[in-house]
């Protein structure tokens, strides 16, 4: 018999609070920053690196946390703060400066980049204390336990969640962490791991989640799905009422995980979402795979998984569970490599691995633990093939050739200015347009089935020639950056056959006006 969520954690907590009453520091290993470097996802869109290349500092206080980000010459600057001791509400307040904005109620990480927190020493606590990464990029969080974060009760932190990411995040490694509470939503508790309102590129490695009601979800609702590309990988989910993780619309990869206790659903992927699903362990559990609490389906990939103990429960209405004989009902294809454990070795090497103060062991794809690879993670393979500056690629100002493949095709994207349609990106009218709300946003051309691409021609409206600034041009089935840049007009790269690539306007001197999407084959 499964015990309740808040239960299940009085033994640990009350290791920690003797510890803590005696003046115990209990020794755990030291740890080096992003050793070995980012995984998944985390590697695509540029890398994620974090602070790797700048200065590093010592905190033992949230608000030195906070000081540390203002005190750079802007916020961009990389840093690496090496954090130890207990953060806290006592000890974090709101600092402020030009490089950061800051809160007092959680380590908020807005509008900036390039930055490391890393647990050493006696170990990083963040105690019922979210860390908040909005408006950033270039975020790595390693070696730390986030415990016990409240949305409603006292004290409240962070909406509730351990990790909270949203509003146009990008390129964040989250690795041999622990996320904890100590129930669920009736107790105060909300998600572990949190991503919404366009986060991308985000991988969850070698960490442990647990008792929770709700482990994480990739979009805050139906209609949030410009959120995804997040790897989870050699993973720990113990004792999690469901959301293991919730994934509404975008594209996750899952393997090498261990699911323990999943006491009503798991991996729910719904609202056109694509999960790839791998190798994994699942035990003691109940519907660990499907399309739960909607009729907005999703879909999965299915290959190499243990199922030991799984209850599945009946399908119909909003309730479609994968099971009991989970099969794939989508392909999913992924831009980087990875190696795979077998999932029959999953539960001793995430044992051996995942979770804060673990010696930032890793897996080789053996089923043997190892440790860190020492290679500079801040030197990236210049024969990356997915370097959008590949001098190998097609010369960008070669003019269109062939058919334009967007005539009769689909399109979508984020949220349209009023009086705009995605459909005017395709309909051969330059009299016509999509405007995003606001200077930046996403418009994609797709197809019913895999279409070739190598050049694409974006074509601005009359009287706005020159608003759109920087850009990205991505796979979107996979996530691979194809190209950035800054501009309209014609863009070129290596052919790629997908079914919907996206246009992704990150900056711009006004409101963007674009009448054409065109796509070509060659």
């Amino acid at each position: 018999m499964r015990r309740p969520v808040a239960l299940r954690l009085q033994a640990a907590l009350g290791t920690l609070a003797l510890a803590a009453a005696a003046g115990v520091v209990l020794a755990m290993p030291e740890a080096s920053a992003a050793a070995g470097g980012a995984t998944g996802y985390a590697t695509q869109n540029g890398g994620t690196t974090g602070g790797a290349g700048g200065r590093t500092v010592r905190a033992t206080t949230g608000t030195a946390i906070h000081e540390a980000l203002c005190g750079r010459a802007d916020s961009s600057t990389p840093i690496t703060i090496e954090v130890e001791g207990t953060i806290n509400h006592g000890n974090t307040s709101k600092v402020s400066g030009d490089s950061c904005n800051t809160a007092a109620d959680k380590i908020e990480l807005k509008q900036i980049s390039n930055v490391t927190i890393v647990g050493v020493g006696s170990g990083a606590v963040f105690d019922q204390l979210g860390i908040h990464i909005r408006q950033s990029s270039n975020i790595v969080i390693q070696n730390v336990t986030v415990r016990n974060v409240k949305k409603s009760g006292s004290p409240t932190s962070n909406g509730g969640d351990a990790i909270g990411m949203e509003s146009d995040v990008r390129n964040v490694w989250v690795d041999h962490s622990t996320l904890e509470a100590s129930g669920g939503e009736s107790e105060g508790y909300d998600g572990l791991f949190d991503m919404k309102d366009n986060t991308q590129y985000v991988t969850l490695s070698y960490s442990v989640l647990r008792n929770s009601g709700r482990g994480g979800l990739i979009g805050s609702s139906e209609s949030d799905v410009s959120n995804g590309y997040v790897t989870f990988h050699h993973n720990l989910y113990e004792n999690i009422d469901s959301r293991a993780p919730l994934l509404r619309g975008g594209t996750a990869h899952m393997y090498n995980n261990h699911y323990v206790s999943l006491n009503k659903s798991g991996i729910n992927s719904r609202a056109g979402a694509r999960a790839k699903v791998d190798n994994n362990y699942f035990e003691d559990s109940k519907d660990v795979l499907g399309t739960f609490y909607t009729d907005a389906a999703g879909s999965w990939q299915v290959s190499g998984n243990i199922f030991d103990n799984v209850t599945w429960s009946e399908r119909g209405g909003d309730n479609n569970p994968a099971g009991p004989d989970p099969r794939s009902n989508t392909t999913v294809s992924i831009p980087y490599s990875y190696s795979l454990d077998a999932a029959s070795c999953v539960p001793g090497v995430v044992s051996g691995t995942a979770g804060a103060n673990k010696g930032l062991k890793v897996s080789d794809g053996s089923c043997t633990p190892q440790n860190p690879d020492p290679t500079d993670p801040t030197d990236p393979d210049p024969t990356d093939p997915t370097d959008p500056t590949d001098p190998t690629d097609p010369d960008p100002t070669d003019p269109p050739s062939g058919t334009n493949l967007s005539l009769g095709a689909g399109s979508d994207g984020s949220s349209k200015a009023s009086g705009t349609s995605y459909g005017n990106v395709r309909d051969g009218d330059l009299s016509t347009y999509w405007s995003p709300v606001g200077t930046t946003g996403s418009i994609s051309v797709k197809w019913s089935s895999a279409t070739t691409v190598s050049k694409i021609n974006i074509r601005e409206a009359a009287g706005s020639g020159g608003t759109i600034g920087s850009y990205r041009v991505v796979d979107h089935d996979t996530g691979a950056v194809l190209a950035t840049g800054s501009g309209a007009g014609v863009i070129g790269f290596s052919p790629v056959s997908l079914e919907k690539i996206t246009f992704q306007i990150t900056g711009a001197s006004g409101t963007p006006k674009v009448a054409e999407f065109e796509t070509y084959a060659g």
